[in-house]
């Protein structure tokens, strides 16, 4: 046995990055030099690296040697379901078992997804080694269905657990509420009925099936725990109810108090707390399962020229899907025929429909409103934007807040320490009852103390309330049912939030540094402002400008061609066009001859633009890019452009310094055009000029001046910034945007969602806090208090249910809160 347990493991390492031998070379060196291993063959051709090496060698650290070679091991990820976890105790054992298995770079359980989210080194490690290390725990790995669950499943899954909740504890109450009367006779009048043997049998018959039967699943798990030396708070159950149902019998054969049907009473109390905790878990849980609704079962698609109606899953890129007035949109495409309005609520939060021709591109099961689209499938299946939503959000349920640690070391060695001072307990009524008389007697105030009662009944009732009120459960509730619930808000507000710890930074933030160009601003120049010329309208002037500029493909000219087709000005075609390098285009328009430029080019063509010099001046100053028109050597007017600021931009930043944020404007726009932005915007520090290289120095120095950073940009041209800042938000709209490409997601291009961001930020980690405040006071409070003999085992039971019940509870108040800016609110 021992020779198996030491042979050497082969573990198979995937390496990107190699191209030639001397990589290959390289790799091997690096891993040559890790202790434990034995031989390494790397193969350039499949991009791996065979590695023989002694037995307990940690695959991780294999992993960073390739990476300090300068190549990566890439990593994969499982989400495993687990069944029959109850507390954090559980999750601590499920996350223990699967960070130890050699290969695992890091393992996250969460208790109210019931999941295991892993993130392993394919090839050292496999699904079956995990479910055999979720087994080895005592806890079971659901079968890996063939096909993702659709929101249905998901429901009826959910739907079962709480009808199977609410049906073992119905069938305890049945028994438990003869027992109940039964006691109420004896206990508040007298009456023992029939006779004293006969009630003692009684509460003895009636009380087994509520623990052998209703009970069944919790005495298996809690005996299965206790036997495999892993007790869990099942254990804590089974010990407590247990030990009182013994005192029946024994009351037959010697002079202790019956607690038999306290017994009943405690899982009872046990049961229907179980099953308030899995409707509210459901709740809690209902963001991924509303999103998945979300998702179109069928399409409408044009094959052979006719309309063929197909599964969802049978649609593949290139498809034209065709869409009428009160349909989803199937699936993430571009619009090739037709004009409405989309209801992307779904996706952005916002209400407001969005306007779609031709060209456009339209996120799959939002709404078309009010026109017949085509529109050409671009992206489907997991590909969806809808699809990397619910991924986003599964993997934020998954993850933990960094303020959790405390709580999960403590639960770690929650469960023995109890078992610990329940026997204490029974030991000190057993050895010192000199000592503990006192302290019970002090307590006879209240209604259900009774110090008269005999030593050993005081010691074991003493000892079952030490096992049945301590709750885990309430710590390991605590985080993630308030990151479900979160998330989820989230989503419906187009806001996607990757990690818990992301949660807990951007509440610490301090200063929030934002990208000028489709950040701030709308990311494409507009025209601001038109100015005449005696003699000249503005359609007219928009009509030769923008003929003109046709035959050009600068941003501007676009803007110019846009506006007057925007204003119904009649644009002819160019003729004679000729772009002058940094000075703007000549052209002849109707046979009259046209120039749109600078001054320098106006001065060319013997043009007096005096009469336009101030009013132009006066937009350059405003950084403004303005262009003067002349038509046959007359001043025809000035056009100005200008990238202008999104309409609630003053508002985010106004709203953002009301929450006691400091803002920055970063850019690699010169000084007098980011001044002006910053000065309408009203932000309070502003870097001009800067590379990308710039804007990492600069957000490392904010940094070091005033704490934690969130950096927002378009997710894609500023990955250095969003890396290098302590929460990176990406900003855009639809399908466009990087969804994998910061902490945080902005679906909206709004930056009202970056004040909803940190509102949300900031009401999640208040409500985590509360949660574990709660869950400690708690415990810190009853277990003492149970200890001196004050607490009946049923109201510890009560007591214990009412914790995890408050704590998850307390979560879904989360949904009563407004993150929006005040700015968009509506009365």
């Amino acid at each position: 046995m021992s020779s198996d347990t030491n042979a050497p493991q082969r573990i198979s390492l995937p390496v990107k990055g190699m191209h030639c031998a001397s990589c290959v070379a390289r790799v091997e060196k690096a891993l040559r030099r890790v202790e434990g291993v034995e031989d390494v063959a790397v193969n350039l051709a499949t991009e791996k690296a065979a590695v023989t090496a002694a037995a307990g060698t940690d695959p991780g650290r294999l992993v960073d040697a390739v990476a300090g070679a300068g190549f990566e091991v890439p990593s994969e990820t499982a989400t495993l379901a687990i069944e029959g976890m109850h507390c954090a105790s559980c999750v601590n054992r499920v996350d223990k078992a699967l960070a130890d298995l050699p290969g695992v770079l890091e393992a996250s359980v969460n208790l109210a997804a019931e999941t295991a989210t892993v993130r392993y080194v394919g090839g050292a490690v496999g699904r079956r080694d995990m479910e055999q290390a979720v087994a080895r725990a005592g806890y079971v790995v659901a079968p890996q269905a063939e096909t993702p669950p659709t929101a249905e499943d998901e429901e009826a899954k959910s739907r079962r657990k709480v009808a199977l909740a609410r049906r073992r504890a119905v069938t305890a109450w049945a028994f438990t509420l003869p027992i109940i009367v039964w006691m109420i006779l004896e206990m508040v009048f007298g009456i023992v009925w029939p006779s004293e043997e006969v009630f003692h049998l009684g509460m003895i018959v009636l009380a087994a099936p509520v623990l052998a039967w209703a009970g069944w699943a919790t005495y298996s798990s809690g005996l299965r725990a206790l036997v495999g030396g892993r007790a869990n708070m099942d254990s804590l159950i089974v010990l407590g109810s247990g030990v009182a149902f013994l005192t029946g019998p024994a009351s037959l054969v010697a002079d202790v108090a019956n607690y038999a049907g306290v017994a009943a009473m405690i899982m009872a109390f046990h049961l229907t707390g179980r099953s308030i905790e899995q409707s509210a878990k459901g709740r809690a849980s209902a963001a991924i399962r509303k999103l998945m609704h979300l998702e179109a079962r069928s399409a409408r698609v044009l094959r052979d020229g006719r309309e063929q109606e197909v599964p969802i899953d049978q649609v593949a890129p290139g498809d034209v899907m065709v869409v009428r007035p009160g349909e989803k949109i199937p699936t993430d495409g571009r619009v090739v025929e037709g004009d409405s309005a989309v209801d992307e609520s779904m996706a952005t939060g916002e209400s407001m429909p969005v306007a779609k021709t031709a060209g456009d591109d339209v996120i799959g099961a939002t709404i078309n409103q009010d026109g017949l689209l085509k529109v050409e499938a671009t992206r489907v299946g997991r590909d969806t934007f809808l699809a990397q939503v619910v991924r986003m959000v599964e993997q934020a349920q998954s993850t933990k807040v960094p303020i959790q640690a405390l709580a999960d070391r403590i639960t770690g060695v929650f469960v023995p320490v109890i078992i610990a001072v329940a026997l204490a307990t029974l030991a000190a009524w057993l050895i010192v009852p000199g000592v503990m008389r006192p302290l019970v007697e002090a307590g006879s105030f209240l209604p259900w103390v009774l110090a008269d009662l005999g030593v050993a009944t005081l010691a074991v009732t003493s000892m079952v309330a030490v096992f049945v009120i301590a709750c885990p459960c309430a710590l390991g509730l605590a985080t993630p049912t308030a990151l479900m619930v979160s998330s989820g808000i989230g989503a419906e507000h187009g806001i996607l939030i990757r990690s818990g710890e992301a949660v807990q930074t951007l509440k610490d933030v301090r200063v929030i540094v934002f990208d000028k160009t489709g950040t701030l601003t709308q990311g494409a120049p507009q025209v601001t402002d038109v100015v005449c010329a005696a003699g000249w309208s503005e359609r007219d002037l928009l009509a030769a400008a923008a003929a003109a500029e046709r035959g050009s493909e600068h941003a501007l000219a676009r803007a110019i061609v846009a506006r007057a087709e925007a204003a119904g000005a009649a644009a002819g075609e160019p003729r004679g066009f000729e772009a002058v390098r940094g000075r703007g285009i000549r052209a002849t328009v109707g046979g009259r001859s046209v120039l749109v430029g600078t001054r320098e080019l106006m001065a060319e063509g013997g043009v007096d633009v005096g009469p336009l010099a101030e009013r132009m001046g006066a937009l350059e100053h405003e950084a403004k890019t303005a262009m003067l028109v002349a038509v046959d050597g007359a001043p025809a007017g000035v056009i100005a452009v200008a990238d202008t600021m999104k309409a609630d931009s003053a508002d985010a930043i106004k709203a953002l310094h009301a929450l006691g944020l400091k803002t920055a404007m970063l850019t690699g726009d010169n000084a007098r055009t980011a001044e002006a932005i910053a000065g309408q915007a009203g932000i309070d520090h502003v870097v001009a000029g800067v590379l990308p290289d710039g804007k990492t120095a600069e957000i490392r120095r904010l940094q070091a001046e005033h704490g934690r950073v969130a950096f927002v940009g378009d997710g894609i041209n500023d990955a250095p910034a969003l890396t290098a800042a302590d929460v990176g938000i990406a900003i855009g709209t639809g399908t466009d945007i990087a969804i994998e490409a910061a902490d945080v997601t902005l679906v909206r291009g709004e930056l009202s969602g970056v004040v909803e961001a940190v509102n949300l930020s900031r009401a999640t980690f208040r409500t985590i806090q509360q949660n574990l405040f709660w869950a400690f006071f708690y415990n810190v409070v009853m277990i003492p208090l149970a200890v001196i003999g004050w607490m009946h085992p049923v109201l510890a039971e009560i007591a214990m249910a009412t914790s995890s019940i408050t704590v998850v509870g307390n979560a879904n108040r989360l949904r009563r809160v407004d993150i929006r800016p005040p700015y968009r609110r509506r009365s």
